[in-house]
């Protein structure tokens, strides 16, 4: 077997991915720390073709060297904003019809093999800080909360493994319907 070239992969350039349709899925980091983390969540929103990041509170920013050494050109190619409240990224995302996702561990949340996206929902999805998660303020005003089974000793995710086990699997749930 021999790995595909990039000629063959026949990926898109920069410019035509900004025009083209995107999947109606926002990402909200909620204070992460890590640029890594934040590299990370552009390179894979980019893989998936999300519609937008929004960086909020001490979430860093591109230009950023730390957040380009995951992002590998990423910010580039995916629409971001920053805010500094997290809640009024919430608060306008639910008013234009967003349905509004944390992905935490808390009571009554979801396991994500039981969620099924809706195909004409958009949906904007919570990530929360390496430590503390979600701020608790933000999680009154969600819609639902989603939480990716575990069986190991540890507690969670690192935040950038949590984005990419769930835009895979929504993105999967979406396209079957």
């Amino acid at each position: 077997m021999q790995k595909l070239s990039m000629d063959d992969l026949q990926r898109t350039d920069v410019e035509s991915f900004k025009k083209q349709e995107k999947t109606p899925i926002a990402i909200i980091l909620d204070n992460v720390r890590s640029m890594h983390n934040v590299g990370s969540a552009f390179r894979t929103a980019d893989g998936f073709a999300i519609e937008k990041i929004f960086l909020c509170g001490i979430t860093g920013t591109p230009p950023h060297r730390e957040i380009e050494k995951t992002a590998l050109g990423a910010t580039h190619s995916v629409s971001w904003e920053y805010h500094e409240e997290t809640a009024t990224v919430v608060d306008q995302l639910k008013a234009d019809g967003y349905t509004i996702v944390a992905i935490e561990q808390a009571e009554d949340s979801v396991m994500l093999h039981h969620f099924q996206p809706t195909v004409d929902k958009k949906y904007a999805l919570i990530f929360g800080n390496e430590v503390n998660g979600v701020d608790e303020e933000i999680m009154k005003k969600i819609d639902t909360c989603i939480e990716i089974p575990q069986y190991g000793t540890k507690h969670s995710f690192n935040v950038s493994v949590a984005i990419g086990i769930i835009l895979w699997d929504f993105i999967q749930k979406r396209n079957l319907n």
